[in-house]
């Protein structure tokens, strides 16, 4: 059986089981204690709540931009009784939804004695896991700062937005904040090394929590993500200095771990060769950028998948955020994130996400009641440029009362939206999570001719024992495709695996190798099965009720699946899968590749080490794209290699970036395209935006818009420039 992720998470899967204004307390030596109410100055207003600690509190939600110079602030004088190291806990609202509150708030930004401000940009999993306070309020870690002996001054400020059940809003609840001295500091903080290629060097840098108050040195080790120790070095840190940076030796491929003083740094050296980038290339993720990614980080995070060899990113908005009311449309954010986006190299797969209450009834929702707002706000969003927009998220599993042929109505009508938009982007039917009844009915309704992409996700089994599977929903899907008669490519735009975390640890380094293998193993057997495009769920550090998902950590450094990610995108190239692996000893899987680049790519794993003779004058690579020893047998086992070898000369052509990537062969028998020999789509000059279908409902009695499918275009259309 086949699980889709909503279900499993909604089941439950892995649950979990200073003195400032006189009102400034010491609640045991080196402790400070500030009321959030109690700013020196500030321009946020104050709430009052017999909850909070003083009986009132510092509370920002308006939509009103903030002044330009300052932003919403609040600034705080703060006496330290000794100068040193402080940790600041915050008893506020956190950025990201939390088991026990939906609410959330903005980012914050931080300055410490009116130094430069910092955004306070922990990760999803971090605030997730904060300890419930009063209503919707948190205990917040925000992490170290450095204070003077006596008189300091902290600045919180707010300058970006965040998105409410129906609308975006600068938002900030402060009840109060607590310093505490940390003694035996500073110390190390933290060990990182950019991201580089095979043949750059790797910069180690170590970073301090404060200024170092005399030589303090550092005795660090690098293994490799079998644990194998690479390097070794000491390091001294400078008196009144926070970091230092060393060279560290040549190093393969791979993902690498680095310790020190009880500190673990993650990174990775990527393969010589990039990957194919852009709307050509054959992997994607889901970010989901407004809820799991900080601004700050937005664009080192964009570089870093771009590195990897995603060309496509799944993100989304809120509707009803950015529709509150009819027609009254607040993308902007959205849209900025989109351009950082695209500006990094990424094709953007946009997904809409349920309508606006104003828009639905009980018997309509998820989608509008009137479909002509489908429409439009579907064409607003084609006109943001995103490479392709997807038209609902697994609607099959939702908790309403949506059918299958309303939902078709809805897609209809969106589709149509987007045909009229300016310059329209791909259609990618809504991605469903499993077969069934819902989405036979849709497809009986002949969406399909309104589209030019079926889109479908899958997960393999969690109370299945052993590492994930990759599940049979693909073959299942292509099936489907064939009835109906889908002349169109088949994109898996969730594909993931359950790994059970403890709060704090994330995951195990055996889970981290299970979750290396079957981002590879699933991304090999999802083109195989036909797929033309997978995206794994998901990009960014994401914990969600004891589920840890994300090819990076808590921290936002590299987990060994993001290297092996980056292996698998580097080493098959333009990945056009030719067939299975022929003559392969009993246990042993094979699949083989055209990379474009003029050789063949073979992936080859087994449940059981089976010792294999290489045939042929290629090369061999373990999991994270290094280079093994030529002349020798190698071993198939549960980690893939790849063994490649020369194509026949009329395989490939000679640049797989110059060509899209192929599709699969057709399922029958190719048809006229539906559209020749309709009438247009709207009674004008053809290059105009269309009319809105008529007023129509959505209920399943409705019929669907007047008008004829949108003409279908290539999954693969060339990339527009990106807009910087």
């Amino acid at each position: 059986m086949d699980f889709n992720r909503r279900t499993a998470m909604a089941a439950g899967l892995g649950a979990m089981a200073a003195a400032c204004g006189g009102t400034a307390r010491a609640t045991a030596p080196g402790t400070v204690t500030v009321q959030g109410e109690s700013a020196v100055r500030t321009n946020i207003p104050v709430v009052r709540d017999r909850r909070a600690a003083g009986g009132r509190y510092l509370g920002l939600r308006t939509a009103e931009k903030p002044p330009g110079r300052t932003g919403w602030y609040a600034t705080y004088t703060v006496r330290a009784p000794r100068a040193g190291v402080y940790t600041l806990m915050a008893v506020a609202t956190a950025p990201v939804e939390t088991p026990h509150t939906e609410a959330v708030a903005s980012y914050l930004h931080l300055s410490v004695n009116d130094g430069p401000f910092t955004e306070i940009a922990r990760s999803q999993p971090h605030w997730y896991e904060s300890r419930a306070a009063w209503g919707d309020l948190s205990e917040l870690d925000l992490g170290v700062v450095e204070l003077r002996n006596g008189t300091n001054t902290l600045t919180f400020r707010v300058t970006e937005p965040t998105v409410l059940d129906d609308t975006t809003a600068f938002v900030l609840a402060l009840d109060r904040f607590t310093l505490r001295r940390q003694e035996g500091h500073p110390a190390l903080r933290e060990l990182s090394a950019p991201r580089h290629r095979e043949g750059e060097p790797a910069r180690l840098r170590l970073t301090l929590d404060g200024h170092a108050t005399h030589v303090h040195r550092v005795r660090y080790e690098v293994g490799d993500h079998h644990g194998r120790r690479v390097a070794t070095g000491l390091a001294a840190i400078a008196a009144g200095d926070v970091s230092t940076t060393v060279t560290l030796p040549a190093l393969a491929p791979g993902h690498y771990r680095v310790t020190a003083d009880g500190v673990t740094g993650r990174f990775a050296c990527l393969p010589a060769r990039p990957a194919v980038t852009g709307p050509a290339a054959r992997f994607g993720v889901n970010v989901w950028a407004s809820s799991l990614v900080p601004p700050s980080r937005l664009a080192e995070f964009a570089s870093a998948l771009r590195d990897m060899g995603a060309g496509w990113v799944r993100d989304g908005q809120s509707w009803p955020a950015a529709e509150p009311a009819p027609g009254d449309y607040d993308t902007g954010p959205h849209d900025r994130r989109t351009r950082t986006l695209r500006a990094h190299g990424l094709a953007v797969l946009d997904v809409l996400s349920p309508a606006p209450e104003w828009a639905m009834t009980d018997a309509s929702l998820p989608p509008p009641a009137d479909l002509r707002h489908a429409y439009r706000y579907a064409r607003r969003l084609a006109a943001t440029a995103p490479e392709a927009l997807q038209l609902s998220n697994e609607p099959d599993v939702d908790t309403t009362r949506s059918t299958g042929d309303a939902h078709a109505a809805f897609v209809k009508a969106a589709a149509l939206g987007i045909r009229a938009a300016h310059e329209p982007c791909l259609v990618v039917l809504p991605g469903i999570a499993q077969t069934g009844p819902f989405q036979d009915l849709m497809l009986a309704n002949d969406v399909v001719r309104y589209a030019d992409v079926w889109a479908f996700h899958g997960y393999p089994d969690p109370t299945e024992p052993g590492e994930p599977h990759f599940p049979g929903t693909a073959d299942e899907q292509h099936e489907l495709a064939r009835r109906h008669e889908a002349d169109i490519p088949l994109w898996m735009t969730e594909c993931g695996a359950f790994q059970k975390a403890r709060p704090g640890t994330d995951l195990t380094p055996e889970q981290e190798i299970a979750q290396a293998r079957y981002v590879v193993r699933s991304m090999v057997e999802g083109l195989a099965a036909g797929n033309d495009r997978q995206f794994w769920f998901a990009g960014p550090p994401l914990h969600d009720d004891g589920i840890y998902f994300g090819l990076l950590d808590r921290d936002f450094c590299p987990l060994p699946a993001y290297s092996a990610f980056a292996a698998l995108t580097s080493l098959l190239g333009a990945a056009r899968f030719t067939g299975p692996a022929p003559l392969l000893p009993d246990g042993v899987r094979g699949f083989v590749f055209d990379s474009g680049r003029g050789e063949l790519v073979t992936v080859v794993w087994a449940e059981r080490p089976v010792r294999l003779d290489r045939c042929g004058a290629g090369a061999a690579y373990d999991i994270m794209g290094r280079r093994l020893p030529a002349g020798r047998p190698v071993t198939a086992s549960r980690d893939p290699l790849y063994l490649t070898s020369p194509a026949p000369p009329a395989a490939s052509p000679a640049s797989p970036e110059a060509s899209p990537a192929p599709r699969r062969p057709p399922l029958h028998p190719r048809r006229p395209p539906l559209h020749r020999g309709w009438p247009p789509l709207a009674p004008s000059s053809g290059r105009g935006p269309a009319s809105p279908p008529p007023n129509t409902s959505s209920s399943p009695s409705a019929s669907p818009p007047a008008t004829s499918p949108p003409e279908r275009r290539t999954a693969t259309r060339p990339r527009r420039t990106a807009i910087a």
